[in-house]
């Protein structure tokens, strides 16, 4: 197996994890039951705190033909220039959910997304990780 390819795996399950700490704390003083934008901001505010580059309702642009449109396509967190976080507050996940952090990863040109449901009992249970 390729070194570097192993060694971005290794920075990526790391990265992953520490959002997914961060996540889980947010969860446990919050709790579930409130509106997706609380938890952004909680979760991007976590994040910087541990010293975790994170960008709120990051603009992502749709390539057509060759030219860079402005559709409204917007990331809920992006962390570290490359990590997708897509954050629901919802009965549970759909398949439509995971198609979207899908898309998202296709436009982005990024490898890795998690989608958390924060709308749960115990997190661990609302979270998706997807891997282009």
């Amino acid at each position: 197996m390729n070194t570097e390819y192993t060694e971005n795996i290794l920075v990526d399950n790391k990265l992953t994890e520490k959002v997914i700490g961060c996540a889980i704390k947010v969860h446990t003083e919050l709790g579930p039951g409130l509106l997706e934008s609380a938890y952004e901001e909680c979760l991007c505010f976590e994040l910087n705190k541990s010293g975790i580059y994170a960008e709120k309702q990051k603009p992502l642009p749709l390539k057509y033909y060759g030219v860079l449109l402005e559709c409204g396509y917007r990331v809920d967190l992006f962390v570290e220039n490359k990590l997708i976080v897509e954050i629901k507050s919802c009965e549970s996940l759909t398949d439509v959910h995971k198609a979207q952090v899908l898309t998202y990863l296709k436009l982005s040109g990024c490898k890795l997304g998690l989608l958390i449901n924060f709308n749960v009992t115990k997190l661990v249970n609302g979270i998706k990780r997807l891997i282009l």
